[in-house]
């Protein structure tokens, strides 16, 4: 497929908006009936179609004409596991529109089927009442629910801009080749996971780590194969910040009784967050 840049300039356009005549043969610019001398190949590009038209691969799998509609699954022939279902149903209560529970609901049944699997899409539907068609489109739209079985251990890399200028590319292929043996490991590169101040940084199960270091990275991976807490020392949630009272004692202390942070143990010197 092929486009041309429109011949008419900002005035002339308003100018039919208005109901003013133009005329109705305007050479385009660089070709010979213009005579302009600029180099037609600026106005006639060649632009890249998906098989499918311009939507990308894959946007079809899931749909089948031959197929009755789906409807709200039946409760009576639908087992749901209890806990996923009191789960779901406490999501549901917290919003007007019980919808609007749909994606926190789907991650909880992601994290017990390991994807949003038919039979999770289907035991969702069943206690929201809603269609799996409806539930389907909602995975389709938002890339940490997973449609394809994956790894239950989900490392997200950070390849945004600032991470992508301090090694973030590298970090995710570096970190690829080193788990590349495990599959119960989900790592792909992500967009932006909204901590520049650390970058290159990555996300193991929810935990921001970063920045990380060339010499770091087969010691986080090791920790991810092991299912070990990733480079403690590099969390960002031991990172002092500017609030001064959020880095006080109490509250660190506070922070260490009540599980929530514990000390860092690192391999030489005394521990980072003991405050005995």
């Amino acid at each position: 497929m092929s486009f041309r840049r429109d011949p008419l300039g900002p005035l002339d356009r308003e100018a039919v908006r208005e109901g003013d005549h133009v005329p109705s043969a305007i050479p385009v610019p660089g070709s010979p009936e213009a005579g302009d001398g600029i180099d037609g190949r600026l106005f006639h590009q060649d632009v890249h179609r998906f098989r499918d038209g311009s939507r990308v691969p894959g946007w079809r799998e899931s749909y089948d004409p031959a197929k009755d509609p789906a409807v709200v699954p039946d409760p009576a022939t639908t087992p749901v596991p209890e806990d996923l279902r009191a789960e779901i149903e406490a999501f549901m209560a917290r919003y007007p529109d019980h919808r609007s529970a749909a994606i926190p609901a789907l991650a909880a049944a992601q994290r017990v089927h390991g994807w949003c699997s038919p039979e999770a899409i289907e035991q969702v539907a069943c206690v929201m009442r809603l269609t799996p068609a409806y539930l389907t489109a909602v995975v389709g739209f938002y890339d940490m629910l997973e449609a394809r079985p994956v790894g239950r251990k989900t490392v997200y890399v950070c390849t945004n801009i600032s991470c992508s200028l301090r090694g973030g590319d590298e970090l995710l292929d570096a970190l690829r080749t080193e788990l590349a043996d495990d599959p119960d490991v989900n790592i792909r590169g992500f967009e932006c996971l909204g901590a520049c101040d650390i970058a290159p940084m990555c996300s193991v199960d929810g935990t921001y780590v970063g920045p990380v270091e060339d010499a770091e990275i087969p010691t986080l991976a090791d920790d991810i194969r092991r299912g070990a807490d990733p480079l403690p020392a590099k969390q960002l949630v031991r990172r002092r910040v500017a609030d001064v009272a959020a880095n006080s004692d109490d509250v660190q202390r506070a922070a260490v009784d009540a599980g929530t942070i514990g000390p860092v143990l690192p391999p030489d010197g005394p521990p980072v967050g003991d405050l005995r």
